[in-house]
C-alpha cells in the first residue's frame, strides 16, 4: 500500500473523530436545556401548590370579613329592637338577626373547610420543595458532568486537529486536494475496493481498475463516486478462507416403524404432535397437545400403513425424527405436567423439524431445558 494511501486512511479516521467531537460539542446547549427541562414539572407542581395555599388564605380572609359585617349588623339590630313600638317591627328585626346568625355559621363552616384544605396544601408545598431541592442537586451534577465532558472533547479536538495537520504534511498535494474536495461533498474521500466493488458506493469496478488498485503502484479513483480506492489483502484472505461443511442431519425413514408429525392446527386441540406406530399390518395413532404434553382423545387403530390408514391426519403435517417405546408413550400421555417432565428427562428422543432441532424448552414453556 502506498504511503500516501496509508496517511489518507489515518487522515480520514482523524476527520471522522473531529466531526464526531464537533457534533458532540455543538449538542451541549441542547443537553443542558433538556436537563433543565426536567425541573419544569416539579417547579410547576410547587407553583400550583403555593397558588392554592394563597387562594385558600384569601378566601378565608373574605369569610372572616363577612362574619365581622354580619356581627355588626346583629349588634345594630339588637339595639334597634329596644326602641321599636310594635310587635311587627320587633319580629322583623328578630328575623334579620336570625338570618345574620345563619350566614355567620355558614361562613365559619367554610373557614373550617378552608383551614383543612390549607393544611393539605402546605404539605404538598413542603413535599414539592423537597423534590425540587433533590432534583436540583441531581440536575446540577448532570450539568457539571456535561460541561466536564465538553471540556474533555475540546481537548481531544485540539489534539486531533494537530494530528490532522501533521498527516496532511505527509500526503501528495494533488492527492490531498482531491481527497478534501470529495470528502467535503460525500463525507469520506477514500474507500476500500473489495470483491470488484467500491465498498462505499457499491458500484462494480472495471477489471482493469480493480487490478490497478490491487497492485497498489499508484492512486486509483472510483469512476462512480470519485473516492480514492485502496486494497486490503487481509480482507480478501479472510473472505476466501474455506468454511467447514456442516454435517447433514439424518432425515426420517419413510418406512420406519414409528413416525412423528407436527400439526399447527388440529381441530379444537390446536397445535399437536401425532405419533403413528406400525405393527403387524395395522397402524395406531396417538395425538399429544404441544403445550402440556397430555394425550388428546383415544388411541385409534386402523388396518394398513399409516399413510393410507390416516391420510386426513397427514394433511399440512410436518415430519419429525423421533422414537419412544410404546409403554413410555402411554405412560407419558396420561401423566400430569410435573410427572411428564420427570419422564421426559429420563427418556432419550430427538425431534428434527425441517432440519433443525425442536426442544421441549421451545415448544413447552413449562418444561425448560428438557430436550426431546
Amino acid at each position: 500500500m502506498l504511503p500516501d494511501i496509508e496517511n489518507l486512511l489515518k487522515l480520514q479516521d482523524a476527520d471522522k473523530e473531529i466531526r464526531r467531537l464537533q457534533e458532540e460539542i455543538a449538542e451541549l446547549p441542547k443537553r443542558v436545556a433538556a436537563i433543565e427541562q426536567k425541573l419544569a414539572g416539579t417547579k410547576a407542581q410547587l407553583e400550583r401548590a403555593q397558588a392554592s395555599v394563597k387562594a385558600d388564605e384569601a378566601a378565608r380572609r373574605k369569610q372572616e370579613t363577612f362574619i365581622q359585617d354580619f356581627r355588626g349588623k346583629i349588634s345594630k339590630y339588637r339595639d334597634q329592637s329596644l326602641e321599636v313600638k310594635t310587635n311587627d317591627q320587633y319580629k322583623a328585626l328578630l328575623h334579620e338577626i336570625q338570618f345574620a346568625e345563619k350566614e355567620i355559621a355558614a361562613a365559619e363552616d367554610k373557614i373550617l373547610e378552608l383551614m383543612l384544605n390549607t393544611d393539605a396544601r402546605e404539605k404538598e408545598v413542603k413535599l414539592a420543595q423537597a423534590e425540587l431541592k433533590a432534583e436540583t442537586a441531581e440536575i446540577e451534577k448532570e450539568k457539571a458532568d456535561a460541561h466536564q465532558r465538553t471540556g474533555e472533547d475540546q481537548t481531544q479536538l485540539t489534539e486531533w486537529r494537530a494530528q490532522r495537520e501533521q498527516l496532511r504534511g505527509g500526503i501528495d498535494a494533488d492527492l490531498l486536494r482531491h481527497y478534501e474536495r470529495v470528502a467535503k461533498f460525500r463525507g469520506t474521500g477514500i474507500s476500500e475496493a473489495f470483491d470488484h466493488k467500491c465498498t462505499t458506493c457499491q458500484v462494480m469496478l472495471r477489471p482493469q481498475t480493480y487490478n490497478e488498485v490491487r497492485t497498489g503502484q499508484h492512486a486509483v479513483l472510483c469512476d462512480s463516486c470519485q473516492r480514492i480506492l485502496y486494497f486490503n489483502p487481509a480482507h480478501e484472505l479472510a473472505a476466501n478462507k474455506p468454511v467447514a461443511a456442516r454435517p447433514r442431519r439424518h432425515h426420517p425413514k419413510m418406512d420406519a416403524k414409528q413416525a412423528w408429525y407436527y400439526r399447527g392446527e388440529y381441530g379444537e386441540a390446536g397445535e399437536t404432535y401425532l405419533c403413528f406406530i406400525k405393527n403387524q399390518g395395522q397402524s395406531t395413532r396417538r395425538v399429544y397437545d404441544v403445550h402440556n404434553g397430555r394425550q388428546v382423545g383415544d388411541i385409534l387403530i386402523r388396518e394398513g400403513e399409516y399413510h393410507a390408514a390416516f391420510p386426513e391426519d397427514l394433511a399440512d403435517a410436518i415430519r419429525l425424527n423421533g422414537s419412544w417405546d410404546e409403554a413410555d408413550l402411554e405412560a407419558w400421555g396420561a401423566l400430569s405436567k410435573p410427572q411428564a417432565k420427570v419422564l421426559l428427562t429420563t427418556c432419550s428422543i430427538t425431534f428434527v423439524l425441517e432440519g433443525h432441532s425442536l426442544s421441549w424448552g421451545t415448544r413447552f414453556p413449562s418444561f425448560p431445558g428438557v430436550a426431546v
